[in-house]
């Protein structure tokens, strides 16, 4: 069978339809508001899609997931498993970001995990495990002729001593390096009260040609020492006796800073996903933010004066708090005035107010206090009224613990590179080395590269790897599960789509349009509710309900191809321009002195705008897609007047 076959569709206001969708094809479904679309695609088409793959599943699984009702229809043959991309149900934890959504950082973790290279956090130099060729290259530069020493540490823990230099002088290491002389295992002066012994494994005067020799060496010491060696280099013609010029090489093939003597754990994946115990900020917990009180809610109007009641939640003379009265009382024991604005206060009056004394709580300690009384209904309530979400401090918002941050690839810690947006992140990944013969990192990094590539492809490219899934528009997250969805590389699917051209610039609908046409040719069904003409005019066909809203619609106006629409269907006489929808010939002006200004936006991508929007009056907000009309709009506006709240 190639065709859905719907047989009497009843959901909501649909009029007992049958219809036959083609497979692998793009239906667009159109009509006015309320004609039942929505009812169509997603309550039937998807609903019965879903249904049908739960019930696949086994009885305790199918405990754990969803589970949605039969939609009103007769019947209906030939639906694959349904994917909806919705812009209705918004993703709401702040551990989505774009990365996640994408599984970008699935891929990430693995590709630092195999090629990040770790970087000491004392001297910031790079970490490798030694091997006997790393140190051969440290030495081959020497010249011919200079003494060298090689030794692995011993530590005398036993009881017995004697019997542990019996053991060495068994395994045939009876001579020792102390003083930058060489002393026999049993020569009881030299050893005085030494705990650690380096045991000499080899010394030889330094020629190229000993080579194998020397390698064969450190392996030894390699072995016998655990891990650990050390080489000892004098010039040639220096005085046996002296110690000052012998240079003394440490080497480890263990995670270590041979200089800083820092040692480091092996990376596990986990390491690098901020969802995990293992690789998130132990002190924000992997959200990047921390819940801190916000001092201008604490002191909102700094012209006020501390009698006055400029530190809100303590109230003034009239509401008799304890914490008013031992602020006057602490005010007056330091000489602080309490009747001039706080904003004029000297600095380290402030800070003492702020933070507190040793025998004064202060505002951050009066706060502190109250956290650890968090658990009653009324102090959660009141602290919700002060607080507001800080970077964190420790992770500097990157979400990470410092060990993670220690990796780089290509110069860039797993923070830095996340911190970038997809069209400078698909640059990075486009110019990283990764050898030839690493096959496994090559195919995660092409995984890489095509998420990427999809989401410049729906016109994302302006979006942080970082950014919070919940700060996304509707449009913007549906065409993010788009890029998604592509990058899965799911075939013999049904894709319902609610109109993914939301918040899309129309110069970029060609490339949704691309990304359509893509899941169409892996041998996909796309059902998409959609007014943009452009969108509709690039479809295989066209599903026209009508003819009108609620009880007046649910009925088929028109179903067929696009290129054959016609006047039958209110959406076929605007395609065609029998209609259109006329300008204004006359526009209202603005009123003298009724604006509302906005000063300094810059939130997000805004460069410190200064805006002035005329009141009374309807006004638009324009520009391409990542442009900050919506920054503007519901992070700045909309917030400020929240924020801003008054008694009229």
């Amino acid at each position: 069978m190639n065709t859905i076959h719907i047989k009497g569709a009843r959901q909501n206001n649909l009029k007992n339809l049958d219809l036959e969708i083609p497979l692998n094809q793009i239906t667009v479904v159109t009509g006015v508001s309320g004609s039942g679309k929505s009812s169509l695609a997603f309550d039937t088409l998807y609903a019965e899609g879903q249904r049908r793959y739960v019930e696949t599943f086994s009885p305790y699984a199918r405990q754990f997931m969803d589970r949605m009702d039969r939609p009103q229809v007769d019947r209906i043959e030939g639906i694959p498993p349904a994917i909806a991309i919705d812009r209705k149900a918004p993703v709401r934890t702040s551990r989505s970001t774009v990365g996640t959504m994408t599984e970008l950082t699935d891929y990430v973790k693995l590709l630092y995990t195999r090629l990040g290279q770790l970087h000491c956090k004392g001297c910031g130099r790079p970490v490798i495990p030694e091997t006997p060729q790393h140190v051969w290259e440290r030495l081959r530069d020497l010249s011919d002729g200079m003494q060298v020493v090689i030794t692995f540490p011993f530590a005398v823990k036993g009881k017995y001593p004697d019997t542990e230099y019996k053991e060495l002088a068994r395994l045939g290491f009876d001579r020792f390096f102390c003083d930058g002389k060489v002393w026999p295992i049993d020569s009881k002066g030299a050893k005085g009260n030494l705990e650690t012994f380096h045991i000499i494994i080899d010394r030889v005067m330094f020629r190229k040609k000993d080579k194998t020799r020397i390698i064969a060496s450190l392996e030894q010491a390699f072995r016998f020492g655990q891990g650990y060696f050390d080489v000892w280099i004098k010039p040639v013609g220096a005085d046996s006796d002296s110690n000052e010029r012998n240079q003394r090489l440490s080497f480890s093939n263990a995670l270590e800073c041979a200089k800083c003597k820092i040692s480091y754990t092996p990376a596990r994946h986990n390491l690098f996903s901020f969802n995990s115990p293992i690789g998130a900020c132990e002190n924000c917990r992997g959200f990047g933010r921390i819940i801190d009180i916000d001092l201008d809610l604490v002191i909102p109007d700094p012209n006020l004066s501390l009698e006055d009641g400029a530190i809100k939640p303590w109230g003034d003379w009239l509401d008799h708090r304890k914490e008013f009265e031992d602020l006057i009382t602490f005010c007056r024991r330091k000489k602080i005035p309490t009747q001039i604005p706080f904003q004029n206060l000297k600095s380290h009056y402030k800070e003492n107010l702020i933070e507190g004394t040793s025998n004064y709580y202060g505002i951050r300690g009066f706060f502190n206090w109250l956290e650890a009384r968090k658990y009653k209904m009324h102090v959660r309530v009141f602290l919700s009224r002060y607080r507001t979400y800080t970077i964190c401090s420790q992770c500097n918002g990157t979400r990470f613990k410092e060990e993670a941050l220690l990796y780089r690839l290509g110069g860039l810690n797993i923070g830095e590179l996340y911190a970038l947006n997809v069209d400078k992140a698909h640059e990075f990944f486009a110019s990283l080395h990764i050898p030839p013969f690493d096959e496994a990192g090559l195919l995660i990094l092409e995984e890489i590269r095509n998420r990427l590539r999809y989401l410049r492809d729906v016109g994302l490219g302006y979006l942080t790897l970082n950014r919070q899934s919940r700060t996304l528009s509707g449009g913007e997250v549906q065409r993010v599960a788009l890029a998604s969805a592509l990058g899965s590389s799911l075939v013999n699917t049904l894709y319902v789509l609610d109109e993914p051209s939301i918040g899309l610039h129309p110069r970029d609908n060609h490339r949704l349009i691309r990304i359509m046409k893509g899941l169409r040719d892996l041998q996909n069904t796309l059902v998409v509710v959609e007014h943009d003409p452009e969108i509709i005019s690039q479809s295989d066909l066209i599903l026209d309900l009508g003819p009108g809203a609620g009880e007046q619609g649910g009925k088929v106006m028109y179903f067929g191809p696009t290129a054959s629409v016609n006047s039958s269907s209110l959406t076929g006489q605007y395609l065609r321009g029998e209609r259109f929808i006329p300008a204004p010939k006359k526009r209202r002006e603005p009123e003298k002195g009724l604006w509302l200004t906005i000063k300094g936006a810059c939130e997000y991508n805004l460069k410190d705008i200064d805006v002035h929007i005329p009141l009374g009056l309807m006004v638009c907000l324009t520009g391409v897609s990542g442009s900050g009309k919506s920054t503007l709009a519901e992070e700045v506006l909309y917030k400020a007047i929240k924020w801003n709240k008054w008694d009229p």
